[in-house]
């Protein structure tokens, strides 16, 4: 009998061993319940069916993301810890700490897929006079208006100065813990004007309770197809959006590279996930390939951007 349990007790910690090697686990730079995370939630349980494995989310926020690319760019590249990853985590917050970082956000890493990009936005009050961007411009040349931010280094704090930049006005950054505080001081007139990412945004311009001036993009969103572009408007400068994609660290196996694509790559196609990334207006997916270069020309523009619009972390 004392084998037996013996025996028993060793099998068991063998299946144990065995579950827990073959667990994925994926890490999101943000806390639980905001856009990255749930993206990642959503494709990642397609993924963990299509690879007959446990794929769980890790969330550890902080330093725009920091924390948890160089905990995934430290990992061992054998396929079982991955990054899900935003424009803001990877690209902008490497360009606002350059020289700081014990990674390189293209060198320590590999590009598994790219899930798709969201526009920005830029909105004001209902009750603001400005009723588009060309008032908006003209209000900021006469009078000192202020532009909301989820917080220094934020991307929405960069649409804000390139705004500045590309229309001549100065409008003051107004720092927030967030979105929801932020949207609140503009609906109750005490900032002017805010951009964010359009699923944010979306639903409270359907509403009536913020007004759209325009969308940062090269071409309008079926979300709000009566939303004009600001290129459309003039200012083709002014381009802002936010991407979500996963990468593991460098040195993936080809092999393990093939089947994480593949298998992101086939969730992304699937009707349910389709379906939400669609109605997020989450668009223009790309392959292990496509997201490399991509990824590869973002840092080489955002990181002399970045010190040209003067913009900094703190």
């Amino acid at each position: 009998m004392t084998r037996l349990l013996a025996a028993l007790a060793a099998l068991t910690l063998s299946f144990s061993a065995s579950a827990q090697a073959q667990t994925i686990k994926v890490v999101v730079p943000f806390a639980a319940g905001g856009p990255v995370d749930t993206l990642a939630r959503l494709i990642t349980a397609d993924m963990a069916t299509r690879l007959k494995t446990d794929i769980v989310i890790e969330n550890r926020g902080g330093a725009g993301g920091v924390l948890a690319t160089e905990q995934v760019a430290r990992a061992a590249p054998d396929g079982k810890t991955l990054l899900f990853a935003s424009s803001g985590s990877h690209v902008i917050s490497a360009a606002l700490r350059s020289g700081q970082l014990n990674y390189d956000p293209v060198k320590s890493f590999t590009p598994i897929g790219f899930a798709g990009a969201v526009p920005m936005l830029v909105i004001v009050s209902p009750d603001y006079p400005a009723k588009t961007l060309a008032e908006l411009i003209a209000k900021a040349k006469t009078d000192k208006l202020s532009y909301a931010s989820a917080g220094a280094g934020s991307t929405m704090h960069i649409i804000g100065e390139v705004i500045n930049t590309e229309a001549g006005i100065k409008t003051v950054h107004v720092p927030y813990k967030g979105v929801a505080p932020a949207l609140t001081d503009l609906i109750g007139g005490h900032i002017q004007l805010l951009s964010a990412d359009l699923p944010v945004l979306e639903p409270l311009v359907k509403s009536g309770k913020v007004r759209a001036l325009a969308l940062f993009a090269t071409e309008r969103s079926p979300l709000l197809p009566d939303v004009p572009t600001a290129a459309e408007l003039g200012y083709p400068g002014m381009l802002m959006n936010n991407w979500y994609a996963m990468l593991a660290p460098a040195g993936l196996s080809a092999d393990a590279l093939g089947t994480l694509e593949k298998a992101m790559m086939e969730a992304m196609q699937s009707p349910a996930v389709s379906a939400r990334l669609a109605a997020g207006g989450v668009r223009g997916a790309l392959d292990a390939k496509g997201f490399g270069q991509k990824l590869a020309s973002e840092v080489a523009f955002w990181g002399p951007q970045i010190k040209k619009l003067g913009i900094t972390a703190e």
